[in-house]
């Protein structure tokens, strides 16, 4: 099952972190969990927030920390997640034999074996790209 599908109704939410559904509802007006939304924009909650309703709660409760900063403390913890990413992705770049670079499909950048095609479906190197010079680009045609 995948920690990020949006499952639980907030009744459901609720009883599986140990709060009241308006605490829920609460929270996700503070921007501390935002679940995701079903068709009749009820909240719908995964897995993954459920366990970080339960850290919230254990923050709150046992470490007696304030919303304010529990909520800077999850905002941190997700720019870490991102940057370990980040470091694993740029690992990966570094090994021997994969220090070709090329543009994927969405423009993001992505590493490929020298003399191997990506899989981005991006066009042939024989494409026409057009191309104008950054002077011409400013005078006026009469």
């Amino acid at each position: 099952m995948d920690d990020d599908a949006p499952l639980f109704v907030i009744s459901v939410a609720a009883q599986m972190a140990g709060m009241h559904p308006q605490t829920l509802r609460q929270y996700d007006r503070l921007g501390l969990v935002s679940p995701g939304r079903a068709r009749g924009r009820g909240r719908r909650y995964s897995l993954r927030e459920v366990a970080t309703l339960r850290e919230v709660q254990r923050l709150s409760h046992d470490e007696g920390v304030n919303l304010a900063g529990i909520k800077r403390i999850l905002e941190l913890e997700s720019q870490v997640r991102t940057l370990q990413r980040q470091v694993d992705f740029l690992r990966t770049l570094m090994e021997p034999g994969r220090r070709v670079f090329a543009a994927s499909a969405s423009g993001d950048v992505e590493a490929v074996r020298p003399g191997v095609r990506t899989r981005s479906g991006m066009p042939p190197a024989t494409s026409l790209v057009p191309w104008m010079p950054r002077q011409l680009t400013h005078r006026r045609i009469p």
